[in-house]
């Protein structure tokens, strides 16, 4: 190899390596948004399924506001 031709690929290597250093960050950031979005996904996978098995599972007892009312209104009737 003749001195042009080092100098050649010596010019080369610190282009790509530029390049590389240049490219990386952003690069590393797609690849972190990516893991992120695939994270944030399967938690709502799991809070769909939670909420589809929470409604499923739910108790047929009236609320505590119906519960109220009805002995009001038996309270009414006893002392009429």
């Amino acid at each position: 190899m003749t001195g042009n031709q080092i100098q050649g690929l010596i010019g080369m290597t610190a282009t790509l390596g530029i390049l590389v250093l240049l490219v990386l960050p952003s690069v590393l950031g797609i690849l972190r948004d990516r893991r992120i979005d695939r994270q944030i996904r399967k938690a709502q996978e799991a809070h769909r399924e939670q909420e589809a098995q929470k409604s499923s599972s739910r108790s047929t007892v009236p609320s505590t506001a119906t519960w109220y009312a009805d002995g009001r209104r038996s309270k009414k009737l006893v002392s009429s």
